[in-house]
């Protein structure tokens, strides 16, 4: 059997582009500046969506921040979109030791009657401005060694120059190109939306199957108080 032998298709966002416009009848002839730009908008559009409806694993980013003794604020990358999971590392000579702590609300935040207690923190609270930053509590003590997380970014800007690709994984092109399709045949070919739209829908949902961990989840009762 012949076959490639390779894995190295990943088409442009100009070639997917002219592959969109000709799913709603555009032929490449008649495509024009304005169309291009269009497509361009359209793209970050959709991909902006894609950063809101879900974890997209390719975006999940590892950071680490030192902690500072009496520093419970800390900034964190205007790109990120959620903090995920958090921990405290203390490292004491050659060893390290790990404490996962748990995210809390706002208001349960703002709950807490002294904000400036220290000791080791067991909570953070994301407070997702324009700049957005994360306070722990309770606040570190000088004991503890940095703030390790996940965060999930949002997608890098698509853009049309030369042949720059996409910020996703090949898996998710055709859920990108007839995303694409659907969005620029509301402006360009409306009687082409009730085609394209449970299309566009169909391989977003394929792609956001296969967008997920594969690890077992157990639970189990807690009955050690029935027992004696």
């Amino acid at each position: 059997m012949a076959t490639s032998g390779t894995y190295t298709f990943n088409p442009s966002l100009g070639e997917l582009t002219v592959y969109a416009y000709q799913l709603i009848g555009v032929r490449p002839t008649a495509l024009l500046q304005e169309h291009m730009d269009v497509a361009r908008s359209a793209t970050n559009m959709m991909f902006t969506r894609w950063s809101n409806q879900g974890v997209n694993l390719w975006q999940v980013s590892f950071t680490t921040v030192p902690l500072v003794d009496g520093q419970s604020n800390y900034q964190v990358p205007s790109n990120v979109v959620v903090m995920l999971d958090a921990y405290i590392s203390t490292t004491t000579g050659s060893s390290t030791i790990d404490r996962v702590i748990l995210p809390i609300s706002r208001t349960e935040y703002a709950s807490y009657p002294n904000k400036s207690q220290q000791g080791f923190p067991t909570t953070f609270w994301f407070d997702r401005q324009l700049n957005p930053s994360v306070y722990l509590w309770p606040v570190p003590d000088g004991s503890q060694t940095s703030l390790n997380y996940y965060a999930v970014l949002r997608l890098q800007d698509a853009n049309l120059t030369g042949t720059q690709e996409l910020d996703i994984p090949p898996i998710w092109l055709e859920a990108m190109a007839y995303g694409l399709a659907e969005r620029l045949a509301i402006i360009w070919a409306p009687e082409k939306v009730a085609l394209m739209k449970p299309l566009a829908d169909e391989a977003y949902q394929i792609a956001a199957t296969q967008n997920v961990e594969t690890a077992s989840q157990y639970i189990s009762p807690q009955i050690s108080g029935y027992w004696r």
